[in-house]
Parts: structure tokens; C-alpha cells; sequence
């Protein structure tokens, strides 16, 4: 990345609302690291180094927000954590715009259009921030001024949104890893005969499941979370952004019931009313097809599976575990366990903020009550002799004018600046 020349603006409405809901944030400041510009990240929460690995360094948008918004902070901005659990994926095109007439290069314009989803220019103003939902599909992730990242990285987020692309992120599998394989190459040397015999091993179930099919989709139709199987197992997605999504999420509720075999989870999900042609086609530069990686994907991602004999009516099985949006790969995301100092510390911030909020609360009662009050003594308004002289005119109980008093300031809008405090003479 090249030395950053933003100001520091984070646009915050037009963040997509999928990253904003995520406790995946943190903070990030500019350094120079043997010679070179480089992006620390941030705990907001502590002001200390964060890790990409370590979720209890990360925070909610809100507090990354509030801490990188105050002047005494060291953060140059706010950045998003891609994690294993989340569905994102960040392609960062990297000197591949002028900053100074706003036009992107060629080449880069085409991967925008072609991934067509959430771009934002990136802090540099040299580049930009392209974030889909999907799945990488080889080992490298960076050549030349493409990189592409799905987890353990961060990426800085700035919200200045690029005009005509999505304001959301969106689902670009297939687009991803077209653009994946022309623009990163393919890694490893196996041939195609190689790449399309999977490993034994990795397919092998984690807990043996003597049942039969139809008992096995029976159970699964008639537990906590049968109805939602149900929809699934008929075809039907719209529980779901996209019918990818309803594929991944049948084949978590089949990871669980068939315990972890993922030969035997492609066998049902060919039964289901899901099925379709794309399951066989291949999308991925490894010779995958879509359905061997979406399988392969949801066995991987089920640390708990059912176990014959157990109280598996009462449980509710990973896939139920998903964000508002149905994100297929939320379905094992747990919220971190934070640390008691942690903890304490992030209560201790947010009771600062209560405390400057209620302050402000009360000046603004003081200047509401001060207003009301002098509002009361201007009741009897202003008139204007002939002279131009501004006087107050008084009623004798006999009807006739008293003498004039002395003229007040010459508008009601000076005389409230006076009592607020605003003239200062």
C-alpha cells in the first residue's frame, strides 16, 4: 500500500450494514516498519496493539468509531477483521487510481464491474477496496497489485463508496474465482486426475451414524429446528439472500445429522429439493465442482455434530445459529469470550460517555430554562416613535403613556445572545 493521504473521514452511512452488525472491528494508525508505510491494528477498547487472530481485541463499529473520532487518539481510522466464520471476502486493487482526477485504471474498473458489490476508495486514494461475499478458492492470495483475503487480515474501511457499485455486499462466488484465476494463477502441480479424487481422510465422518436415510432426514424434520430443515429439504429458500445460501445451510443441518460425512451429505443433498445442475459444475481453479466445496466447507465449519443415542431432539443444530441475514457461513460464528479486564475496562469507557452525555444534557436545559425566563420579560414588545427609537411603552391606569424608558439592545436576537453568553463586551 502506498503512504496514506486521506483526512480521515469515515463515512459512516455508508458502511453495508452486514460488516456494521459485526463485533469484527477495530482501530488502525500509520507506521513505518524497516523503511516501508505499514498499518498497525488497534484494540479500541485499550488503545493497544490488536491481533487479526485474537477476537478479543476486536469491537463493536460503534466503539471502533468513538475511539478513532476522539483528538486525543493515535488512530488514523477504523478497519473490519476477516475471520473464518464471517462469508467476506476483501480484494484489494492496489495503485490503480489518480487521486487527483477521481479515474481508476482500466484493468481495475473491470474487476469492479465484474465483482459488482460493495467498492470503496481505499484511504491511499491510489486504490480500491472491493468486499464480496464468497469463498477463495486456492492457497495464494497476492500478485502483482491484487490481493485477495478471507481471514486473519484487515481491511482498512473508510466508507467512501464508489458510485455505481452495490451498497451492499453481495454474493460473488463464481465471479471471485474467475477473477481469482486470471489475475493470481492457480497454485500446486497435481494433475486433473489427482484433483479429482478427494482425500479419503478428509472426507471421513466424525461420529458414525447407523441410520438409514429416511430415519435420519425423519429426526432431522422432527427437531428443534425441523421446520426450517423442512423448507430447506423441499426446495425452498426463502428463509434466504440467495439459493447459494440455502444450499449451504441444508448441508450444515446434513453435516450435523450424518455426523460429519461429507460423502454422505453431497448423497442427501442430491435427494433434497435443492438440488440443481450447478451442484456438478466446476468452479473452482483446484477442479472442484460447487458442491463438493460447499459440502466440504460445511463439514469442516460443524464442530458439533449428533450423536446416535443422544438428547438430539432438544438441541438446536449449528445452522440455526445465523446472523439476521442468513449468511451461510455465520452458522458457527459464537460471540468471544471477553476477558474480565476487558470487560472492565470497556464498562469503564462507556460510563465516561454516559457521564459527557448527561453534561451536555444539562447545559442544554440550563440555556432552555435561561431562554424561557427571558422570554417572560420581553412580553410586553418593543414599539418605535417616529424618531426610529426603540421604547417601551407603559400603560397609567388612566390610559396614557408614561415616560419612555431607556432603549434595549436593538433586536431580540442581540438581547438572547446576551443572556447565553454569546456577547462578551
Amino acid at each position: 500500500m502506498t503512504t496514506t493521504d486521506w483526512d480521515g473521514d469515515i463515512h459512516t452511512e455508508h458502511v453495508p450494514t452486514r460488516l456494521a452488525e459485526r463485533e469484527q472491528w477495530i482501530c488502525w494508525r500509520e507506521a513505518e516498519r524497516e523503511g516501508k508505510p505499514t498499518k498497525l491494528p488497534i484494540d479500541p477498547l485499550v488503545g493497544e496493539l490488536a491481533s487479526t487472530t485474537d477476537p478479543t481485541t476486536w469491537t463493536d463499529f460503534e466503539t471502533a468509531i468513538e475511539y478513532a473520532d476522539r483528538t486525543a487518539t493515535d488512530a488514523d481510522g477504523i478497519g473490519y477483521v476477516f475471520a473464518a466464520h464471517d462469508p467476506f471476502v476483501g480484494v484489494d486493487l492496489d495503485g490503480c487510481r489518480d487521486p487527483e482526477t477521481e479515474v481508476g485504471d482500466e484493468w481495475a474498473v473491470e474487476v469492479i464491474n465484474r465483482l459488482d458489490s460493495y467498492t470503496e476508495v481505499s484511504p491511499s486514494g491510489t486504490g480500491y477496496h472491493v468486499l464480496v461475499r464468497g469463498d477463495l478458492a486456492t492457497q495464494r492470495r497476492r500478485k502483482g497489485d491484487v490481493e485477495m483475503y478471507d481471514t486473519a487480515r484487515f481491511f482498512t474501511v473508510t466508507g467512501e463508496h464508489v458510485d455505481g457499485t452495490p451498497t451492499e455486499v453481495v454474493e460473488r462466488s463464481e465471479a471471485l474465482g474467475a477473477i481469482q484465476r486470471e489475475y493470481l494463477g492457480e497454485t500446486g502441480s497435481e494433475t486433473s486426475d489427482e484433483r479429482s479424487s478427494p482425500d479419503p481422510a478428509a472426507s471421513a465422518p466424525e461420529t458414525a451414524v447407523d441410520l438409514d436415510d429416511e430415519t435420519l432426514i425423519a429426526k432431522a424434520t422432527a427437531a428443534k429446528n425441523g421446520d426450517r430443515f423442512a423448507r430447506l429439504w423441499e426446495g425452498n429458500t426463502g428463509d434466504y439472500d440467495s439459493h447459494s445460501e440455502a444450499d449451504m445451510a441444508l448441508c450444515f443441518h446434513l453435516a450435523f445429522w450424518t455426523g460429519g460425512d461429507q460423502a454422505r451429505v453431497d448423497r442427501l443433498f442430491r435427494r433434497s429439493g435443492l438440488m440443481r445442475e450447478k451442484w456438478d459444475e466446476v468452479h473452482y481453479a483446484d477442479g472442484s465442482t460447487y458442491g463438493e466445496k460447499t459440502a466440504e466447507r460445511a463439514v469442516a465449519k460443524t464442530s458439533d455434530v449428533y450423536t446416535p443415542g443422544g438428547s438430539e431432539e432438544s438441541r438446536v443444530v449449528n445452522s440455526e445459529h445465523q446472523d439476521s441475514n442468513h449468511s451461510e457461513t455465520n452458522t458457527e460464528y459464537k460471540r468471544p469470550t471477553r476477558s474480565p479486564s476487558y470487560l472492565t475496562e470497556r464498562n469503564r469507557l462507556l460510563e465516561a460517555r454516559i457521564a459527557a452525555l448527561e453534561t451536555t444534557i444539562e447545559q442544554k436545559n440550563d440555556v432552555i430554562e435561561t431562554l424561557e425566563a427571558h422570554n417572560e420579560s420581553l412580553q410586553q414588545a418593543p414599539s418605535t416613535d417616529s424618531r426610529g427609537e426603540t421604547q417601551i411603552q407603559e400603560r397609567t391606569d388612566t390610559g396614557e403613556d408614561s415616560t419612555p424608558q431607556s432603549s434595549p439592545p436593538s433586536s431580540v436576537w442581540q438581547q438572547i445572545r446576551q443572556v447565553i453568553g454569546f456577547d462578551q463586551r
